[in-house]
């Protein structure tokens, strides 16, 4: 039973592969640092098309990160908080890494500094996929 499970998974995921390249703005927010290939799909999955969100601010507190809001979406958070903390691995993203000791240096604890980032990194993501531009990792 278990391996018939494991051989479910394994199926459900190579689906998944091959929808989620048919995603437009894939491959493009996978060129920011922290962000692959399952934390990209949880992020446009969760998010949908991006053009439905005026603003940046909308797309923020559509995720849940703005303390304001209401709307909670769980999964693009979690992926958003992951992506951040892979990015701050090794400096792996400069400008997150730079971003983050700034709030850091301002006081405030790690896991605030970190929901700053994931705030900061929707803002670069709704950046990308309206300019379609790749994210440039340079401080």
């Amino acid at each position: 039973m278990l391996f018939q499970n494991q051989k479910h998974q394994s199926e459900l995921e190579a689906q998944i592969d091959v929808l989620v390249k048919s995603f437009k703005d894939y491959a493009l927010i996978q060129t920011i640092p922290g962000v692959g290939k399952k934390t990209a799909a949880t992020i446009l999955s969760e998010i949908g098309d991006v053009h439905q969100f005026q603003y940046p601010n909308k797309l923020v507190a559509y995720t849940g990160i703005d303390p304001s809001a209401k709307r909670s979406t769980t999964r693009l958070r979690q992926a958003l908080y992951t992506a951040v903390q892979c990015g701050l691995t090794k400096n792996r993203n400069l400008k997150m890494q730079a971003f983050y000791d700034r709030k850091r240096e301002e006081g405030k604890p790690h896991k605030v500094a970190v929901i700053a980032c994931a705030n900061k990194l929707l803002h670069c993501i709704y950046a990308i996929i309206k300019q379609q531009k790749a994210f440039l990792n340079e401080n």
